[in-house]
């Protein structure tokens, strides 16, 4: 399963030289996961459990410029007891930009510790 959607790059997102500044990609990447979540049924803001990163590693291909669409594709990569592991690509148009690796894990939201991603969830992100 690869989600995907579009931001537009805006002057707040880039650099003083116009190109997107390199943590705004982690925003970008942000945004795509709650998306992802959001289409397959769920809404953070009410589950009993937490989706907090614990690594992700970019790799810069090619440069995001003020005013062109960036796309990000996610791919679920494995999905383990409590963490899942995600491919977010980076596109503009069919460049890819930026390549990374996101490591997600479940916790509790009373008690951020681990705990195992419930069943609805995972049923519906190996879909």
């Amino acid at each position: 399963m690869t989600h995907e959607i579009s931001y537009r790059v805006y002057y707040e997102d880039t650099d003083a030289g116009g190109v997107v500044y390199h943590a705004n990609f982690l925003r970008f990447s942000e945004r795509a996961r709650t998306e992802w979540l959001r289409e397959i049924g769920f809404n953070q803001s009410n589950l009993d459990v937490l989706f907090v990163v614990r690594r992700i590693e970019i790799d810069y291909l090619a440069p995001g410029k003020l005013d062109h669409i960036i796309t990000v594709k996610t791919t679920l990569q494995n999905i383990s007891r409590a963490s899942i592991t995600l491919n977010q690509d980076f596109y503009e148009g069919e460049k890819l930009l930026a390549k990374s690796v996101v490591v997600i894990v479940c916790v509790g939201r009373d008690e951020i510790r681990p705990v195992s991603i419930p069943d609805e969830i995972r049923a519906k992100m190996t879909k």
